[in-house]
């Protein structure tokens, strides 16, 4: 099987996977250095996650939760005597693991790792140099990894190029998560691949372009881990008692 090949199985292999427990370890854009222990589904999908921050102890972590289109986020980070002892802050619609125009977290979980990594997984498909770097073993499973470069027209081009309706879909979702991604002009991309042909890590590096500026907004490093695949997830709602509403703190604070 070529490189292209063995990368366009992994994409297709991604749409059975219904849950996954990840995790996340690099540099973002204007956040420093991140790692995050994170666990999701997709039916109905909902995401937990425990992010470690720059300047932030390990021990200490932002707890994240969305669940039926609310974010929960938790921890000493959101700790304050407007929450009146409460343990969780609360907002809401939110959106978290869709496209890159869609995603809405209201800051708590970085614009960068809004979107589902399932997805983000599959952008590799659009590099028109893909190649094999040899095997490797990740988390003690037997891979192959995989090298090329990404850049919005190429994923343009093969969206273009797409045989089939279910392949042009899965191009245009990746599309639509390298531009999230915000980058200059070059996305490097490295994909390990297990023996079931499905992604088990991928890393992706590039220098941000800073709309605003017009200015490099910082260099991207992210490295995400797939531990497990299709085991049982379970995220709960935390309890009603336990959170403040976002909107109510800013009509209070309004309010003066």
């Amino acid at each position: 099987m070529t490189a292209a090949a063995a990368v366009a199985k992994a994409a297709e292999n991604a749409e059975d996977i219904t849950s996954l427990n990840y995790r996340i370890v690099g540099s973002l854009p204007k956040r420093g250095r991140v790692s995050a222990e994170a666990s999701m589904k997709t039916e109905p999908l909902a995401m937990s996650m425990k992010l470690t921050t720059a300047g932030q102890s390990a021990h200490d972590p932002l707890e994240i939760r969305f669940v039926d289109g609310v974010i929960y986020a938790g921890g000493s980070a959101v700790a304050s005597p407007k929450l009146n002892g409460k343990n969780w802050l609360r907002a809401d619609p939110a959106v978290w693991g869709r496209g890159g125009m869609d995603n809405n977290t209201y800051g708590v979980v970085p614009t960068q790792i809004e979107p589902s990594p399932v997805v983000q997984s599959t952008i590799l498909t659009g590099s028109k140099d893909v190649r094999s770097i040899g095997t490797e073993t990740v988390e003690g499973t037997r891979t192959t990894h995989y090298r090329g470069t990404v850049t919005s027209s190429g994923l343009g081009a093969a969206r273009d190029a797409a045989k089939d309706k279910a392949t042009r879909q899965r191009q245009i979702d990746s599309l639509d998560q390298f531009m999230v991604l915000s980058l200059g002009n070059t996305l490097t991309m490295d994909l390990w691949i297990d023996g079931d042909n499905h992604a088990k890590q991928f890393r992706m590096r590039g220098e941000k372009y800073d709309v605003q500026g017009g200015t490099g907004g910082g260099p991207l490093d992210m490295t995400i881990t797939f531990l497990e695949i299709n085991q049982p997830v379970t995220i709960e709602t935390p309890p009603a008692k336990d959170t403040t509403d976002l909107g109510a703190l800013v009509d209070a604070a309004q309010a003066g």
